[in-house]
């Protein structure tokens, strides 16, 4: 009868489990990637040698092994586990060289050499190969290199002048050629991956830097002015009003920026694909009341027209997201300008019913519109992160919507949300993700202290 552990016997490995887990903390503050590799590698070649040794020579029996070989190998691994700390750099390096070397593809060229290329020693060849490539390139290269060398000289000295490049090893080659390509491809891979990662974080670092930086700076400034005028006991209580609201809608824009950042970064990871009937006048309204505007003037700068309302399937917040960019991205270019107006048009007396967003600022260079939905494309060039109106796209692609725009530089941006005439929603996920809206009374004037 087979009996599975109880809740007391995995209580009782827990001490086992913290004690393993601090060890492989200590190890990787000890030493390097590669070094702690090598480690845990040589903890598998110091049982695993020996194992299969017996494994070979008694169970499935093979033309040739050698215990001698397997000792040495063995010892290097003994030596690589104990005696790695008290080493210097350099001889770290070189002890886990000559170890790697001769333990996966010295020994296992040889015993495969030895053993007439059988299927087994092919087999084993390859795993070799496997593993010793998940090193750096170059250092697995002349690690292989060396040891595969070394192995076909010994071969010809006590194969009994047998070949090695006989038929059977010229026909494994092209497999372990293309098992070596494919590993290092893979691992070319991740690392174009995590360095694509690196650089999408640091572009987000760096545009939430460059966003909260001018608030922060707003709020110095204005609480500098204030105390000046305290110590000089010259209070102008319209200066500290002006002073104190000004502080107040930076706090609140620095808010909103987070909300931003957070609602798009959510939305990257959650399903995008429609699972509610979304107003559009409500999202449209939840927008407006979210945006914190600099002063009463700009936020007079937008208007909305509704034409007809309409519903679509979607999901609200992520609605939310969307029209917050296009409302930033057109409030930035009547900045760039310094003139303009944002005219939002609610259409849904259309087959195909469609939401406008117009601005009368700078403008976008056409030789810019067939980029500007690309991930991290930015223009201005250094002027945000790149990814607002890649998300909007691929929100709208999700809810089978589509979203264009038309430009004209130094005159007018238009962007059209065009949504399906007859929506299909998915399957309610068990959770939805909702922020409140965040409270945004403007300010009654932008004047720093």
């Amino acid at each position: 009868m087979i009996s599975f552990p109880d809740s007391a016997s995995k209580s009782a490995l827990e001490p086992l489990r913290a004690m393993a887990a601090q060890w492989l903390l200590r190890l990787q503050r000890e030493f390097d990637p590669d070094t702690l590799r090598v480690m845990l590698l040589a903890w598998i070649g110091l049982f695993g040698l020996p194992l299969y040794y017996v494994i070979w020579t008694r169970v499935f029996p093979q033309a040739y092994d050698s215990l001698p070989l397997r000792a040495v190998g063995a010892a290097l691994c003994l030596l690589v586990v104990v005696g790695l700390r008290p080493m210097t750099p350099r001889w770290r390096a070189i002890v886990t060289f000559a170890a790697v070397t001769y333990t996966l593809p010295f020994l296992f060229t040889f015993l495969y050499l030895m053993n007439g290329s059988s299927a087994v020693w092919s087999q084993c060849l390859l795993m070799a190969l496997i593993l010793l490539f998940h090193f750096r390139a170059r250092w697995a290269l002349a690690s292989c290199t060396i040891g595969i060398s070394l192995a076909v000289l010994a071969f010809s000295m006590v194969g009994g002048g047998r070949p090695a490049l006989t038929y059977a090893v010229l026909e494994q080659l092209p497999v372990c050629l293309f098992t070596v390509l494919t590993i290092a491809f893979a691992k070319l891979g991740r690392r174009m991956l995590s360095q694509e990662k690196m650089s999408g974080m640091a572009q987000g670092l760096a545009t939430v830097s460059h966003e909260l930086r001018t608030p922060l700076v707003s709020v110095d400034a204005n609480v500098r002015g204030m105390t000046r005028m305290l110590m000089r006991d010259q209070e102008d209580p319209e200066a500290l009003r002006a002073a104190l609201n000004r502080i107040q809608f930076e706090v609140r824009h620095m808010n909103h920026l987070v909300d931003l950042f957070l609602l798009s970064a959510t939305a990257v990871t959650r399903t995008l694909e429609p699972t509610e009937m979304v107003r559009m006048s409500e999202v449209l309204d939840n927008v407006m009341k979210r945006y914190p505007f600099s002063a009463s003037t700009q936020r007079d700068s937008v208007k909305v027209e509704v034409r007809r309302d309409f519903s679509f399937g979607g999901q609200h917040e992520l609605a939310v997201v969307v029209l917050l960019n296009l409302l930033r991205n057109s409030l930035q270019a009547l900045h760039r300008a310094g003139k303009g107006r944002v005219r939002v048009v609610i259409d849904g007396d259309r087959p195909n019913p469609r939401l406008l967003f117009i601005d009368t600022g700078c403008g976008i260079a056409r030789s810019e519109l067939p980029h500007i939905f690309q991930r991290f494309y930015t223009f201005p060039k250094g002027a945000g992160s790149g990814i607002g109106l890649a998300l909007c796209k691929d929100i709208m692609e999700a809810w089978h919507a589509s979203i264009r725009c038309l430009s004209r530089e130094n005159a007018y941006t238009l962007f059209v949300l065009e949504f399906p005439a007859n929506p299909k929603l998915a399957p309610r996920p068990a959770t939805r993700f909702d922020t409140p809206p965040m409270p945004c009374p403007c300010p009654s004037t932008n004047t720093p202290a």
